[in-house]
């Protein structure tokens, strides 16, 4: 029982220093996004690297995310004679939850581990001391660019998964199952509020494009410098972004529709 508490202790002892240690890099980094203004290219290459790189995955998913929500969304209707209103829940769904959530796990596996094995390898191959050496921050000159870019393309990414699945909801819904197109969209367009659902939505993906952008650049510049802790630091950003996304899904959800 004793080596169970002291296990116990430790642990939390341990988390806690972690979360520490990540609080002043978050601190670091943002301080460092001053000084990229004056170097655009930094910030357009890591656009391209983790926004662009990222589209294909995105759009792919957000098209058959769409299709399966109006194939599933068409035979639940039809049982209230409401297939007239599929365009609203097609679009209710992706924009306030599916969009921002699925986008921001797929961002995570895709460019996430991406960004944590990069960061990962540079600080074993000593990159990252080498410019310390030079008198160059690592941080400012390799983290922030990175921070910043990720922050950006998460609500681009679910903005497009959103676009993607209504289109791919109105293919099944219209062209497939014979719902009505105008009533399609212009359901939709009459019960699909900008600030309720739209904004909304836009929120929850700058917050999770935040929180999975800090954790997979903090895990992989706090990865033991082998090919081992590089791996484990991949794996624990995969994991935690999960867990932090979905986690800070039901207290925005809680916070933004509790008294609808």
């Amino acid at each position: 029982m004793l080596a169970f508490i002291q296990t116990l202790g430790k642990n939390t002892r341990a988390s806690f220093t972690k979360l520490g240690r990540a609080t002043f890099f978050l601190l670091h980094t943002i301080t460092g996004i001053i000084d990229i203004m004056p170097r655009p290219r930094l910030l357009l290459n890591q656009l391209y690297s983790v926004g662009v790189l990222s589209f294909l995955i995105i759009s792919i998913s957000g098209l058959f995310v769409g299709m399966v929500l109006g194939l599933q969304g068409y035979y639940i209707l039809s049982d209230f004679g409401a297939e007239e209103t599929l365009g609203v829940m097609v679009a209710a769904s992706l924009v306030r939850e599916l969009g921002p959530v699925v986008s921001a796990l797929l961002f995570a596996g895709r460019a996430g581990s991406a960004l944590t094995a990069e960061i990962g390898l540079m600080k074993a191959t000593e990159q990252l001391s080498g410019m310390e050496m030079m008198a160059v921050d690592p941080i400012k000159r390799i983290i922030s660019p990175r921070f910043l870019a990720g922050f950006i393309s998460m609500p681009l990414l679910a903005a497009l998964f959103s676009a993607i699945g209504i289109i791919g909801g109105q293919i099944v819904g219209t062209g497939l199952l014979g719902v009505d197109d105008g009533a399609y969209w212009s359901q939709m367009q009459a019960k699909i509020d900008f600030q309720d659902d739209i904004i909304n939505g836009v929120i929850k993906s700058l917050v999770f494009g935040f929180v999975s952008s800090w954790i997979a650049l903090f895990e992989g510049y706090d990865a033991v410098p082998t090919s081992e802790g590089v791996s484990r630091a991949t794996t624990r950003t995969v994991v935690n972004s999960a867990f932090s996304i979905l986690g800070l899904d039901f207290v925005l959800t809680a916070l933004m529709f509790g008294d609808d």
